[in-house]
């Protein structure tokens, strides 16, 4: 199993800036703890961080393909990226939009998602465990065409057992 981890703007200072939102963790600590996951796992994984919407969709195209799965944090292009929506589509790549905070808690323009239409699922606001949850036993020898129900069916787990926790410390 290869899998394509592509994060957005800023992500490259986690660990620096908002750490109330977006934790202490930074995005170098959080691609190491994803790479070990998957070696234990048997899969690749390649991390890429841009600034640069077109840099994205390029890094998309070309890994039409080449990759099993797409897990992408695409930060701010969240809100406002059509053109990586499309890049998405036309790789034709199970992808798995990620996100730290809870997309949804923050600002009202925050809870629209251009990319959720082209994705299997999505996750946000569990921090770094947004995105090392996705490199899992799951993953270990799924063949291309089981990753999608393989993706939608941890979701549906992850969050299950997430939303019990959260609501159990908020309780």
């Amino acid at each position: 199993m290869k899998i394509l981890v592509i994060n957005g703007p800023n992500l490259n200072m986690l660990g620096k800036r908002e750490k109330e939102i977006y934790g202490k963790i930074s995005l170098d600590s959080i691609n190491k703890k994803l790479k070990t996951m998957a070696r234990k796992e048997g899969a690749e994984v390649e991390t890429i961080q841009s600034n640069y919407e077109g840099k994205i969709i390029e890094i998309i195209q070309k890994a039409a393909g080449k990759y099993d799965v797409l897990i992408i944090n695409p930060a701010a292009f969240t809100h406002t990226s059509i053109a990586i929506q499309d890049a998405i589509r036309a790789a034709e790549i199970p992808a798995i939009e990620v996100h730290l905070s809870n997309i949804y808690k923050r600002e009202d323009f925050r809870s629209k998602s251009f990319i959720a239409p082209a994705a299997v699922g999505q996750i946000s606001g569990f921090g770094e465990n947004s995105i090392t949850s996705q490199c899992g036993p799951h993953w270990n020898s799924q063949r291309r065409s089981d990753a999608c129900r393989t993706s939608e069916r941890h979701f549906s787990e992850t969050n299950q057992k997430a939303a019990g926790a959260a609501l159990k410390r908020e309780g």
